[in-house]
């Protein structure tokens, strides 16, 4: 059995719940869903029992109704799992990260600026990637956001 395939085995029997969201895609890549609420408990597990220590990448994405949040962790092997979580666009509030991985802080600057998530506990700093003057509610990475909304006022 590979190593993928245990740590696969490993998170079903820990979140039976995630079982059908689980898959080995190929060598050293492991992608998962996971539920806001258990989200915390799972990276917990598999920070400290799989070893996955390091955030190699935070990414949004427009999926219509919600926005996804995929963290993706690295072990020292080489082995990355990717856990991905939804937020409607209605309510797209997430925790951060930043207290158990410092690096965290500008993905999820990243998240606020291009896609509008709001970060509970990012602690305060400039913008990123946005200027400081860009206008508020306009998220470049939705999928209905278009160029020409810059020119618009509000009110």
């Amino acid at each position: 059995m590979t190593r993928e395939a245990r740590i696969a085995e490993e998170l079903a029997k820990q979140f039976p719940e995630l079982r059908e969201t689980i898959r080995v895609q190929r060598e050293r890549r492991i992608y998962m869903d996971s539920p806001a609420a258990t989200l915390d408990k799972l990276i917990d597990f598999a920070s400290n029992e799989l070893k996955f220590i390091s955030l190699v990448s935070l990414v949004g994405t427009d999926e219509g109704e919600n926005l996804g949040v995929m963290y993706v962790l690295a072990a020292d092997d080489g082995i990355l799992l990717s856990i991905k979580r939804y937020q409607p666009k209605t309510d797209p509030v997430i925790a951060t990260m930043t207290g158990r991985f410092p690096n965290a802080e500008y993905y999820e600057k990243e998240l606020v600026d291009l896609l509008g998530f709001r970060v509970e506990g990012l602690p305060p700093g400039p913008r990123y990637p946005l200027t400081d003057d860009w206008p508020e509610g306009q998220y470049p990475l939705r999928k209905d956001w278009k160029p020409e909304m810059l020119n618009r006022k509000e009110g």
